[in-house]
């Protein structure tokens, strides 16, 4: 197989100034990408600012013949984002791939996890993956191209202390989900990384795992999505440890009820057909869903 390039496209890499997202860059502009390193330069919580991670990011990309700059601009802003993009555009003529990879943690679960706790985590993972793809979207449209990375995270699955971040994290794939069915007729394909790493942001102590599970072992399947050959879209894959899988949402075929009128027993007296995942389907959007739930309607 030819080696995979990224000459002539522009990147932009949010979060970009540390672990994961410094992985995706550097990665992006070996390959010949032209890299916009974002990076608000905050603490894992989201508190304070620093223009130093994102700058050396630059400089290290710079320093080995690659194009790059940096931004430190808010995500979470809509006035941050939109100058974000509106940075690549004025820099380097175009946008071609935006990945969405700023996020913060703030460890707490419930009755701890409060109000201001959910609203600061989504602002950063939801509204600023959304902020961001908004701003980009018209110039993707108008050059019928675009690869868009968002990044979720098997945290999705729950802990006792992640609350606000598990929630953030499946709401990105809702929204990935949606853009998705517009993007298609543009040539914008928009997939969910969800990373297997140990950074500043995985917490706790790591062992042996810190030196087994590096950010450049992620940084591989988040380039192939952002590349032109990428096949797919709307869709989720992990990655890390050498290890790359996909993670889908499916339905099962479920029960269906012989009379009008079901009533609770019938649901407590199939409840393992409804459970049996034999003849699962993996629908690629709401229609597609529903016209496999409805099927025996007339």
């Amino acid at each position: 197989m030819s080696k995979l390039s990224f000459d002539g496209r522009v990147a932009i890499v949010t979060g970009a100034g540390r672990g994961i997202g410094r992985a995706y860059a550097l990665l992006l502009a070996d390959r010949g990408a032209s890299v916009v390193v974002n990076d608000l330069g905050g603490s894992i919580d989201g508190v304070g600012s620093d223009a130093g991670p994102a700058s050396d990011v630059v400089a290290e990309i710079v320093g080995a013949g690659g194009a790059a700059i940096e931004n430190t601009s808010d995500v979470a802003d809509v006035g941050g984002a939109q100058a974000l993009v509106e940075l690549a555009v004025e820099r380097f003529g175009r946008i071609d791939i935006l990945i969405n990879n700023a996020g913060i943690v703030r460890w707490a679960g419930l009755p701890e996890a409060d109000a201001d706790n959910l609203a600061s985590t989504l602002a950063v993972h939801v509204g600023g993956s959304f902020n961001t793809t908004r701003a980009a979207w018209p110039h993707m449209v108008e050059q019928s191209y675009g690869r868009i990375v968002m990044t979720g995270s098997t945290g999705m699955f729950g802990l006792p202390t992640n609350l606000s971040y598990a929630a953030a994290k499946a709401a990105v794939i809702g929204l990935t989900r949606s853009i998705n069915t517009a993007g298609a007729k543009h040539d914008i394909l928009i997939n969910v990384i969800a990373p297997a790493a140990f950074t500043r942001m995985a917490g706790g102590p790591a062992g042996d795992l810190e030196a087994q599970m590096p950010p450049e072992l992620v940084a591989p399947m988040v380039a192939f999505l952002a590349h032109e050959d990428c096949p797919v879209s709307g869709e989720i894959y992990t990655a890390g440890a050498g290890r790359f899988a996909r993670i889908f949402i499916a339905s099962t075929p479920g029960y269906v009820s012989s009379s009008s009128t079901p009533t609770i027993e019938d649901v407590a007296e199939h409840w393992a057909t409804i459970n049996d995942e034999t003849g699962y389907s993996v629908p690629k959007d709401l229609m597609e869903w529903s016209a496999s739930f409805m099927t025996h309607l007339a």
